[in-house]
């Protein structure tokens, strides 16, 4: 199989896999893949086979799986450099995501974006964005297109709650809303921009808060229950696409892991994380489904050999020639 008939291959693979989240048995595989494939991109940067850095997301699978389920391939999403979950959510598969953070061919770039700029259009994921906000004006633009060509698509724009504190995020609320744009902004609020936390940098514990300033409705989403992300995110797509404008969604979640890559987050309390793994987001869903603890270790066996797998397959694609640095430019 040649390198562009893989790649087509995987495109497909994305929009099957996309439709498989109607299914809640496959939501709960979505989430516990996520969690598998973040760590094997661990291991596989200890083992010397990713540059740069990693940001992971484990902790907060049901955010994205919950956006992912409850907007189509048409709708656009832009979001942070700890993006993994969301391109895994919407459907890119384990051996694009790893092969492009291992720098290699068979990447949903190229191998050329690495772990901060995944992609993956034909799901509606715009390039992730590694500058803190980056994200929210850009998916406005994909909102006032859609409102400009009178279509029903939607945007959704993910950031982290430090990102609240950026300029672009207030430019963004208020033009969306005097504009009534078909935009749904979601804060992932984990307690931590980078190494601070969320007391050291930002007056209110409530970003949501922050919609009145702007006159949308600002709601707090419990970010590890990912019934409780879907009813949130449905209620707000239902609004942006009857063209009543934006809703802000604070989503309050916690990354088991520090900022990036090497971070032991030993600047968290003692006890902290242990509190936040008993509402692990994987572990509730699965409950909820009547799924014991057996079944739930078996779905884990099964999918971690896939993601072993992929990364097999990814890891034996080429990295790509040094003529694709002027390829783009």
């Amino acid at each position: 199989m040649t390198d562009q008939t893989q790649k087509d291959f995987l495109v497909e693979e994305s929009l099957r896999r996309r439709s498989e989240l109607s299914s809640p048995e496959n939501r709960l595989d979505r989430m516990i893949e996520i969690r598998a494939v973040e760590g094997k991109l661990q291991s596989l940067f200890n083992d010397g086979f990713i540059r740069g850095s990693t940001h992971l997301s484990n902790g907060q699978e049901a955010i994205s799986v919950g956006i992912a389920a409850t907007i189509t391939t048409s709708d656009w999403v832009t979001c942070t450099y700890r993006g993994h979950g969301t391109a895994l959510s919407l459907g890119v598969t384990p051996t694009a995501v790893v092969g492009e953070i291992a720098g290699r061919v068979i990447g949903c770039v190229g191998g050329l974006g690495g772990s901060m700029h995944l992609c993956g259009v034909e799901v509606g994921l715009l390039p992730t964005f590694a500058i803190v906000g980056a994200g929210y004006p850009v998916a406005a633009g994909a909102a006032l297109t859609a409102q400009y060509q009178g279509t029903s698509d939607i945007a959704v724009a993910i950031c982290g709650d430090g990102a609240t504190n950026i300029g672009a995020f207030y430019e963004t609320l208020n033009l969306a809303s005097i504009w009534k744009l078909p935009v749904i902004f979601v804060v992932e609020n984990n307690l931590y921009g980078e190494y601070s936390r969320i007391q050291l940098t930002t007056p209110i514990e409530d970003l949501a808060q922050r919609a009145d300033s702007f006159a949308m409705p600002g709601v707090i989403v419990d970010g590890q229950d990912l019934d409780a992300v879907m009813d949130a995110m449905t209620a707000a797509v239902s609004r942006a696409r009857a063209g009543e404008g934006p809703t802000l969604l604070e989503m309050k979640t916690y990354r088991y892991s520090g900022h990036s890559r090497a971070d032991q987050a030993n600047y968290r309390p003692a006890g902290e994380l242990d509190e936040w793994l008993l509402r692990d987001p994987i572990n509730l869903y699965a409950h909820s489904l009547g799924i014991s603890d057996a079944e739930l270790e078996e779905r884990r066996r099964v999918i971690n050999a896939e993601v072993d797998m992929a990364t097999e397959v990814a890891l034996a694609s080429p990295e790509p020639p040094i003529a694709d640095l002027f390829e783009f430019v």
